[in-house]
């Protein structure tokens, strides 16, 4: 996909299962599972999709997925179906290697988000990325640290605090600008300061949705996850996010969506939804 000057490539990097329910908070069941197939569990697919923005010299990473090397315990609970070189094998089938990365924007500290941000985890922790700047939102640092009861196992300290001690973690506050064209929407409904990049140029304009907009069906304002620390916050988020991106023709890049990779908003008369 081009934007502008932005060449812009989505990576996947295997799937994984949530627990429906959690994924859609009060909307009920017969509804959310026409559109999302349930197993016995009651988990439903998920995929793990990263970006590639790459512009002039620089190439950067949105996200990193979930990690290397993590215990089959976390990998059972989760039903992760991935391969433990996946960052490498992603990067590879485009000719790239993780030395080529210059810049990684981490849109929160959720494992699934950041997981793939270090490796050697359990014996020395370093950066995946030996060459990039890792870009972490101050007031999502300072409550991933602050270890709250209600998403604490959201957080793994070894995802993240090799990036400070190396000292490659650049800590930014607020809405910011990376290059001309490529700046961040800051949303706090699903956890503080969760920064969703945005690339515009010439005309177009592509949102990097993460966790704000996981799924698809989540363009529906009253479908948010029960894992949002604040759901009225998202759904006010949703709200005005949403009516600019119909009014100014946004596309959006689902982090977790398994049937869709991007997509764009409608305004029915009475809902947000995806554009056929």
């Amino acid at each position: 996909m081009q934007i502008g000057k932005f060449k812009v490539t989505t990576l996947e990097f295997g799937r994984f299962k949530l627990d429906g329910g959690a994924m859609f908070g009060v909307v009920p069941k017969v509804l959310w599972e026409k559109k999302h197939p349930a197993d016995k569990f009651n988990k439903i697919e998920m995929a793990l999709r990263c970006l590639l923005i790459e512009v002039d010299d620089r190439k950067i990473l949105v996200d990193t997925g979930f990690g290397a090397n993590r215990a089959e315990k976390f990998r059972n609970i989760y039903n992760f179906d991935g391969s433990d070189n996946y960052l490498d094998d992603a990067l590879a089938r485009i000719n790239l290697t993780p030395a080529d990365i210059t810049d990684v924007l981490v849109t929160h500290l959720h494992f699934d988000h950041v997981g793939g941000a270090t490796k050697n985890k359990d014996i020395n922790p370093v950066p995946s990325f030996p060459s990039a700047k890792y870009y972490i939102q101050k007031i999502q640092l300072d409550h991933a640290r602050e270890r709250m009861e209600r998403d604490k196992a959201s957080y793994f300290a070894g995802d993240f605090e090799p990036l400070i001690e190396h000292g490659v973690a650049v800590i930014v506050d607020g809405e910011w600008e990376l290059l001309p064209g490529l700046t961040m929407i800051i949303v706090n409904g699903h956890t503080p300061a969760q920064q969703l990049p945005k690339i515009h140029d010439a005309g177009q304009t592509l949102v990097y949705a993460a966790d704000l907009l996981p799924l698809a069906s989540q363009f529906s304002l009253p479908w948010i996850m029960s894992y949002d620390l604040y759901p009225v916050t998202t759904l006010n988020e949703k709200k005005r996010i949403l009516a600019t991106a119909v009014a100014e023709d946004w596309e959006f890049i689902f982090e977790h969506d398994p049937f869709y990779t991007s997509g764009k908003a409608i305004w029915t008369g009475k809902d947000f939804a995806m554009a056929e």
